[in-house]
Protein backbone atom coordinates (compact mmCIF):
# COMPACT_ATOMS: atom_id res chain seq x y z
CA UNK A 1 0.00 0.00 0.00
CA UNK A 2 1.06 3.39 -0.95
CA UNK A 3 -0.45 7.00 -0.95
CA UNK A 4 -1.00 9.22 -4.31
CA UNK A 5 2.15 11.10 -2.83
CA UNK A 6 4.44 8.65 -1.97
CA UNK A 7 3.99 6.53 -5.84
CA UNK A 8 4.90 9.95 -7.39
CA UNK A 9 7.75 10.69 -4.67
CA UNK A 10 9.23 6.99 -6.23
CA UNK A 11 8.56 7.70 -9.61
CA UNK A 12 10.31 11.15 -9.33
CA UNK A 13 13.51 8.70 -7.76
CA UNK A 14 13.30 6.29 -10.24
CA UNK A 15 13.54 8.92 -13.16
CA UNK A 16 16.34 10.92 -11.23
CA UNK A 17 18.47 7.46 -11.30
CA UNK A 18 17.33 6.31 -14.78
CA UNK A 19 18.39 9.87 -16.43
CA UNK A 20 21.14 11.83 -14.04
CA UNK A 21 22.24 8.84 -12.66
CA UNK A 22 23.25 6.96 -15.56
CA UNK A 23 24.54 9.73 -17.10
CA UNK A 24 26.76 10.20 -14.34
CA UNK A 25 27.89 7.02 -14.12
CA UNK A 26 28.69 6.83 -18.00
CA UNK A 27 30.70 9.88 -17.59
CA UNK A 28 32.65 8.20 -14.95
CA UNK A 29 33.12 5.01 -17.09
CA UNK A 30 34.08 6.65 -20.19
CA UNK A 31 36.54 8.81 -17.81
CA UNK A 32 37.79 5.92 -16.29
CA UNK A 33 38.70 4.19 -19.86
CA UNK A 34 40.47 6.88 -21.29
CA UNK A 35 42.89 6.36 -18.77
CA UNK A 36 44.28 3.29 -20.30
CA UNK A 37 45.17 -0.53 -18.98
CA UNK A 38 41.19 -1.14 -17.36
CA UNK A 39 43.31 -4.52 -15.43
CA UNK A 40 44.59 -2.29 -12.75
CA UNK A 41 42.60 0.83 -13.12
CA UNK A 42 40.67 1.41 -10.09
CA UNK A 43 38.40 4.30 -10.77
CA UNK A 44 36.99 1.78 -14.01
CA UNK A 45 36.50 -0.70 -11.56
CA UNK A 46 34.76 1.61 -8.65
CA UNK A 47 32.56 3.56 -11.30
CA UNK A 48 31.29 -0.05 -12.91
CA UNK A 49 30.74 -1.78 -9.31
CA UNK A 50 28.69 1.80 -9.20
CA UNK A 51 27.06 1.21 -11.90
CA UNK A 52 25.63 -2.25 -10.85
CA UNK A 53 24.50 -1.26 -7.35
CA UNK A 54 22.27 1.65 -9.39
CA UNK A 55 21.22 -0.72 -11.80
CA UNK A 56 20.05 -2.84 -9.14
CA UNK A 57 18.39 0.03 -6.96
CA UNK A 58 16.21 1.18 -10.26
CA UNK A 59 15.38 -2.47 -10.49
CA UNK A 60 14.38 -2.45 -7.25
CA UNK A 61 12.40 0.34 -7.91
CA UNK A 62 10.74 -0.20 -10.89
CA UNK A 63 9.27 -3.58 -8.34
CA UNK A 64 7.80 -1.35 -5.63
CA UNK A 65 6.54 0.78 -8.53
CA UNK A 66 4.67 -2.40 -10.48
CA UNK A 67 3.48 -3.62 -7.28
CA UNK A 68 2.16 -0.55 -5.48
CA UNK A 69 -1.08 -0.30 -4.78
CA UNK A 70 -2.53 3.16 -4.31
CA UNK A 71 -4.66 3.81 -1.39
CA UNK A 72 -7.00 6.66 -1.12
CA UNK A 73 -6.36 8.49 1.43
CA UNK A 74 -9.41 8.61 3.87
CA UNK A 75 -8.05 10.94 7.02
CA UNK A 76 -11.84 10.47 9.25
CA UNK A 77 -12.96 7.71 8.05
CA UNK A 78 -15.57 7.39 10.43
CA UNK A 79 -13.79 8.88 12.56
CA UNK A 80 -11.45 6.44 12.96
CA UNK A 81 -7.36 6.33 12.75
CA UNK A 82 -6.73 4.75 9.25
CA UNK A 83 -4.30 5.11 6.56
CA UNK A 84 -3.62 8.17 5.66
CA UNK A 85 -4.96 9.83 8.57
CA UNK A 86 -2.91 12.49 10.06
CA UNK A 87 -3.51 11.87 14.16
CA UNK A 88 -2.67 14.40 17.04
CA UNK A 89 -2.42 12.24 20.15
CA UNK A 90 -0.79 13.08 24.01
CA UNK A 91 1.69 10.80 25.67
CA UNK A 92 1.40 9.86 29.78
CA UNK A 93 4.02 12.98 30.12
CA UNK A 94 1.70 15.38 28.51
CA UNK A 95 3.68 15.57 25.45
CA UNK A 96 1.87 15.76 21.92
CA UNK A 97 2.80 14.26 18.78
CA UNK A 98 1.40 14.80 15.24
CA UNK A 99 1.87 11.56 12.56
CA UNK A 100 0.57 10.20 9.58
CA UNK A 101 -0.18 7.30 8.97
CA UNK A 102 1.29 6.51 5.33
CA UNK A 103 3.50 3.27 4.04
CA UNK A 104 6.61 1.87 4.80
CA UNK A 105 8.49 3.43 1.68
CA UNK A 106 7.13 6.85 2.95
CA UNK A 107 7.97 6.28 6.25
CA UNK A 108 9.84 9.50 8.20
CA UNK A 109 9.49 9.92 11.81
CA UNK A 110 11.26 12.45 12.57
CA UNK A 111 9.02 14.25 9.44
CA UNK A 112 5.76 12.89 11.05
CA UNK A 113 5.10 10.22 8.55
CA UNK A 114 4.66 6.98 10.57
CA UNK A 115 4.66 3.30 8.76
CA UNK A 116 1.73 1.76 9.02
CA UNK A 117 3.07 -1.16 10.37
CA UNK A 118 4.95 0.09 13.09
CA UNK A 119 4.08 -0.82 16.48
CA UNK A 120 2.64 2.78 17.21
CA UNK A 121 0.64 3.17 13.86
CA UNK A 122 -0.38 -0.55 14.49
CA UNK A 123 -1.95 0.28 17.67
CA UNK A 124 -3.62 3.58 16.60
CA UNK A 125 -5.65 1.83 13.50
CA UNK A 126 -9.13 1.46 13.91
CA UNK A 127 -8.74 3.90 17.21
CA UNK A 128 -11.13 6.91 17.96
CA UNK A 129 -10.37 10.69 19.38
CA UNK A 130 -10.57 10.24 22.88
CA UNK A 131 -9.47 6.47 23.10
CA UNK A 132 -6.42 5.08 25.06
CA UNK A 133 -4.20 2.99 23.01
CA UNK A 134 -1.40 0.70 24.94
CA UNK A 135 1.68 0.63 22.85
CA UNK A 136 4.57 -1.95 23.83
CA UNK A 137 8.27 0.23 23.13
CA UNK A 138 11.56 -1.15 23.40
CA UNK A 139 11.85 1.51 26.41
CA UNK A 140 8.64 0.24 27.71
CA UNK A 141 5.00 0.40 27.29
CA UNK A 142 3.31 3.77 26.68
CA UNK A 143 -0.04 4.73 26.43
CA UNK A 144 -1.17 7.41 24.22
CA UNK A 145 -4.64 9.47 23.95
CA UNK A 146 -5.81 10.41 20.40
CA UNK A 147 -6.80 14.22 20.74
CA UNK A 148 -8.04 14.36 16.89
CA UNK A 149 -8.20 13.47 13.83
CA UNK A 150 -6.51 15.87 10.71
Amino acid sequence: MITAEGLDTLNSELAALEGQGRTEIADRIKTAREWGDLKENSEYHDAKNEQAHLETKIARLREKIAAAVVVQEAPAAGGKVCFGSSVLVRDQDGVEHSWRIVSSHEAAPQEGLLSAESPVALALLGSSPGEHVSVALPRGKRVLTIVSLG
